[in-house]
């Protein structure tokens, strides 16, 4: 059992955390939620013990093991990815090496022979190795690797040689061999194919401690999560269930506040009156004092401020052809490090027409990108064609910012550049419907974090009537507020869209139709994205 009992913590004048209580018991699933910014992730590295609060009690039953995953990975050299991740499994990991120096001088008759001390040594050590499942180590070891999308061709490559998306699973997979007893999670599915947060779904399903996650992905937590606990304006504050119910429970909550918030203002509108009426009669001079007392001691109720999220709105668009895109044996090969040429995919044909909603999948590494990039002139093919229909009118959102956005210019510039004939008031009202106000507007695009280059690429693209939207990976960064409200925009989007996304429950909401790229080639599927789930049997 992990407990915090009124947990401070300020940076400045900024509070995160203001009497924070969070208790953590025997097979809890916790979902953290919150803006991004309210202090999931300080919440997360105070349980962890790698951040100390300003005040409060943390209180962690004797022998518990915790493990911690951030989005912030720790330098990685010297050795393979296998080795890496054993080395991920702390004691159980060092008792093997302990073990093996030990054996190697048995079997070696040139080195000095064990002591009777160092083979009671010995046995205390294989016994406790068995009884940890240390010689399973390396099997489960290269089992989650496997699961996580790194494969046994790569197991013995160097983790200096991998990008950083990839050293975010390797660092996962080094918490998973480590199976602690609370299982602390900072976006997780960060970096991760839809195969994978499968895989990463169900070995959490099986996992037999505690575990407290934040995640942008409302069907990873719903179906992860039984608790929720809400970070926001400093508060913590507990559901007793899953996202879902949280969402209800939170408008509830809300309107009793506000019920009861009123109630109080009437009463104090009510006495203020009276004292402000007898104030001056000394016949009602205890009377008014009584009352005047009784207001100073009443603690007044505060209703706080609702989170702030951008606001999606498209404008009206021109009707495109019928065919929105034709592409007609198309191949794209890439030359590796080594000048070998590398093929993505080949001989790829379809037909996207008016109004398809169509959901691009495939494996990391499949080619989803290069694709989108071939569509939009980003990259040319190596052979066929693509061409877009009459009337098409082009928006494209990249998950890599380096693709559209210059880093160089501030926000306003980034979009007026765009609408060159608008007014000043007309490109800050775009940028404030994405939570860009005042001087925010004048920020260098290089010093953005992900998610506010990803709200300016939204504005970029927005900012101009189009019919035919390109998305790649458009939720990365957004917390869930922010990709539900992009949703039900895309929703309400009468043109034509092609989408790359590994949230499920966002293609669940928006596809009708699915271009899986599997080994170079194109399966379609003509329903939507659970058809597409039943067929392939993905989602299991």
């Amino acid at each position: 059992m992990v407990k915090l009992s009124l947990i401070n913590v300020a940076y400045g004048e900024r509070v995160i955390l203001h009497n924070a209580d969070v208790l953590i018991r025997a097979g809890d699933r916790i979902g953290l939620v919150g803006p991004n910014g309210a202090g999931k992730s300080t919440l997360l590295k105070v349980i962890a013990g790698e951040e100390k609060p300003d005040d409060g009690t943390i209180s962690v039953d004797t022998g518990t093991v915790i493990g911690y995953f951030s989005q912030n990975v720790a330098d990685m050299k010297g050795q393979s990815a296998l080795d890496e991740v054993l080395a991920g499994a702390g004691a159980v990991y060092q008792i093997g090496i302990a073990l093996s120096e030990l054996e190697h001088r048995m079997a070696d008759p040139s080195l000095e022979m064990l002591s009777d001390a160092e083979m009671d040594r010995y046995g205390e050590l294989q016994t406790e190795f068995l009884a940890r499942e240390g010689y399973d180590l390396s099997y489960r070891a290269q089992e989650i690797l496997t699961g996580l999308g790194i494969g046994p061709d790569r197991f013995h490559e160097p983790v200096e040689n991998f990008s950083g998306g990839w050293k975010m699973r390797i660092a996962l997979a080094k918490i998973l061999i480590l199976n602690p007893d609370v299982l602390l999670m900072d976006e997780p599915t960060n970096h991760l194919d839809v195969e994978s947060i499968v895989w990463l779904e169900n070995w959490l399903n099986g996992f037999k401690g505690d575990l407290v996650m934040t995640s942008h992905d409302r069907e990873f937590m719903t179906r992860l999560c039984t608790r929720t606990i809400e970070v926001s304006d400093g508060n913590v504050t507990t559901y007793s269930g899953d996202y879902d119910f949280y969402l209800r429970e939170r408008e509830i909550r809300r309107e009793q506040l506000l019920a009861t918030f009123n109630r109080q203002e009437a009463r104090f509108a009510k006495d203020e009156e009276f004292i402000a009426r007898f104030a001056a009669r000394a016949s009602h001079a205890s009377l008014v004092q009584s009352r005047i007392k009784a207001l100073e001691k009443v603690e007044r109720i505060t209703i706080p401020p609702q989170a702030k999220i951008m606001q999606v709105q498209f404008s009206p668009c021109q009707r495109s052809g019928d065919q929105v895109v034709v592409m007609k044996d198309l191949s794209k090969h890439w030359m590796t490090g080594n000048n070998e040429e590398h093929c993505v995919f080949s001989n790829l044909s379809a037909v996207v027409n008016r109004g398809n909603r169509i959901a691009l999948t495939g494996v990391n590494g499949a080619g989803k990108s290069t694709l989108l990039k071939v569509i939009t002139s980003q990259t040319q093919p190596t052979s066929g064609e693509v061409t877009l229909g009459a009337s098409v009118q082009l928006g494209y959102f990249s998950q890599y910012s380096s693709d559209v956005l210059d880093p160089n210019r501030t926000i306003f510039e980034e979009v007026s550049d765009r609408v060159p004939y608008a007014s000043i008031g007309s490109v800050r009202n775009i940028l404030g419907s994405f939570q860009f106000s005042g001087d925010d507007a004048d920020k260098k695009i290089s010093i953005l974090s992900g998610g506010e280059k990803s709200r300016v690429m939204l504005a970029c693209m927005l900012s101009v009537p189009v019919n035919f939207l390109v998305l790649d990976e458009p939720t990365n960064h957004l917390d869930i507020q922010s990709r539900e409200v992009l949703l039900d925009a895309l929703s309400r989007f009468d043109g034509t869209l092609m989408i790359v996304s590994h949230d499920r429950y966002f293609l669940k909401h928006l596809a009708n139709r699915v271009f899986e790229i599997d080994h170079g080639v194109m399966n379609i599927y003509e329903g939507d994205y659970s058809y597409y789930l039943e067929k392939t049997a993905r989602g299991k």
